[in-house]
């Protein structure tokens, strides 16, 4: 008859295997500290020794800010675009670690070097000048029910202004809004229908469950880079956001495909060459998705920023106001064509992009085969490098005054004649670079010039740090309540 273990042995066992444990972990804190083929590169102590530092501010949405006090040891790096001899196309490839999820199928931010350039080449299309002046109609009738839904909203019917007796001004969270509009746009320019977020003055189910999503992947990255993602990447694809959003998607993109004429959207590229180039609907459904959220997400993302940066620095709002309103006698003057005239926008557009990136983190890329060198240094295969936006944007090697909101550097003010403004890259650079940078531009352009044409903002609360943020790939914004006070003319 055979006899178990008594629980003391058990106990003991385990013991043997945590301390076994414990020493492994030592062992490999003391390999990589000293021995590494990266040893040599200075860093904090806990982030050389393991990578938990690195995955800890991760998970807690700290790491983008983190990273600024490191940035100026590892100088100015670049690791996009094409580098001649380096992999077998020129460019460090992307890492899977980041861009690879499971067996989901790869978009054309996580497609090879090869397939990129299909991909790009069938939605080109969609984003050129001639599609743009085609969807300028499109954009324009959302861009319209906006200014029409906040005048609705701006101003409360019921209650009067204790001190001017007119009608009291209501608290509008510009967040939402903005994202409700720009997600509105890229419904209809992907799927030919809108969420109606703007109709309904609220968010679709599925445009809320993208924020759970995204937080999700923070946390799927940090099961990556624990080399845990056998047992548990599996599970966290399968969240209810994920499956909802999954769902969703599908649903959307059938609807759009058995449409029967042509639009001037951004995938009847992909739609027209499916068969020739055997895109099944997986492949084509992880492209549109990926439309929706870099689409949509970013673009509302830096509105809301530059928002709370213009109303935090009254002279550059009272310069933007008097360019817009000088410029347009009426809104029908206000379109794609004319909104390019309005430089000192641009200027707010970029020094927005500047202080709030959409994307903080660093898209990083893995060191092929053989190695690379990276800023006069080599690094050895199967290591990830990257260029973090927020860090960058925000170091003194780089910017005067890099946390204060200044427009005027980039229209050549002397103040900043040392700034380097070739570092501002928040498309990216490169084959790689946004395909959609150009509609995102002119979408903010506008957006921001038909909203400063009809009303006078305000913040409600003035002493609110909307800046004061954590990060899961994107920022997880707050509200940004403000009061709009409609311009008489």
């Amino acid at each position: 008859m055979m006899m178990g273990l008594p629980n003391t042995s058990y106990a003991g066992l385990a013991g043997i295997a945590v301390l076994a444990g414990f020493v492994s972990f030592i062992i490999q804190c003391i390999y990589n500290l000293y021995f590494h083929p990266l040893a040599k590169y200075p860093g904090p102590f806990l982030h050389r020794a393991t990578r938990l530092a690195f995955v800890w501010k991760l998970v807690r949405g700290y790491l983008p800010k983190a990273v600024l006090p490191m940035h100026a040891k590892y100088g100015r790096i670049d690791i996009y675009g094409h580098r001649p001899g380096v992999g077998p196309d020129n460019e460090v490839p992307k890492a899977p670690v980041f861009y690879k999820m499971g067996s989901m199928p790869p978009s054309i931010v996580s497609e090879n070097h090869a397939n990129h350039s299909l991909l790009r080449k069938q939605m080109a299309h969609g984003f050129s000048d001639r599609a743009m002046r085609d969807q300028e109609p499109i954009v324009m009738s959302y861009v319209d029910l906006l200014i029409r839904r906040l005048r609705e909203h701006c101003l409360d019917p019921d209650s009067k202004d204790v001190e001017t007796g007119l009608q009291a001004r209501r608290p509008l969270d510009m967040t939402a809004w903005y994202n409700w509009t720009t997600f509105d746009i890229i419904g209809d320019l992907a799927f030919g229908e809108p969420f109606g977020c703007l109709d309904k003055a609220k968010y679709d189910p599925w445009v809320a469950s993208i924020n759970g999503t995204l937080k999700n992947t923070g946390y799927l990255l940090a099961v990556k880079h624990l080399r845990l993602q056998g047992f548990l990447v599996p599970l966290l694809l399968k969240s209810p956001a994920r499956q909802e959003h999954a769902k969703r998607t599908q649903a959307k993109l059938q609807r759009r495909m058995e449409l029967t004429v042509e639009r001037p959207d951004l995938i009847e590229g992909l739609l027209k060459n499916k068969d020739a180039w055997n895109l099944d609907i997986g492949r084509i459904q992880m492209n549109a998705s990926t439309l929706i959220i870099a689409g949509s997400e970013t673009t509302a993302t830096l509105l809301t920023g530059l928002t709370f940066l213009l109303l935090q620095n009254p002279g550059a709002l009272k310069r933007l106001t008097q360019e817009v309103r000088t410029a347009f006698k009426s809104d029908e003057d206000i379109t794609f064509a004319s909104v390019t005239t309005l430089h000192y926008m641009l200027a707010c557009i970029n020094e927005g992009l500047r202080r709030y990136s959409p994307v903080p983190i660093g898209m990083p890329r893995e060191a092929p085969k053989g190695g690379v060198t990276v800023a006069g240094e080599f690094v050895p295969e199967g290591t990830m490098v990257a260029v973090w936006q927020w860090a960058t944007h925000h170091s003194e090697e780089n910017w005067t005054d890099p946390f204060g909101f200044h427009p005027e550097r980039f229209l050549h003010d002397p103040k900043f004649a040392s700034d380097r403004l070739d570092s501002l890259q928040p498309f990216s650079v490169g084959p790689r670079n946004c395909i959609g940078k150009n509609l995102a531009i002119v979408e903010m352009r506008l957006i921001l010039a038909k909203i400063i044409f009809h009303f006078d903002m305000e913040l409600v609360n003035k002493n609110f740090d909307f800046m004061d943020q954590r990060t899961h790939i994107l920022w997880e914004k707050p509200d940004l309540p403000i009061y709009l006070t409609p311009v008489v003319r």
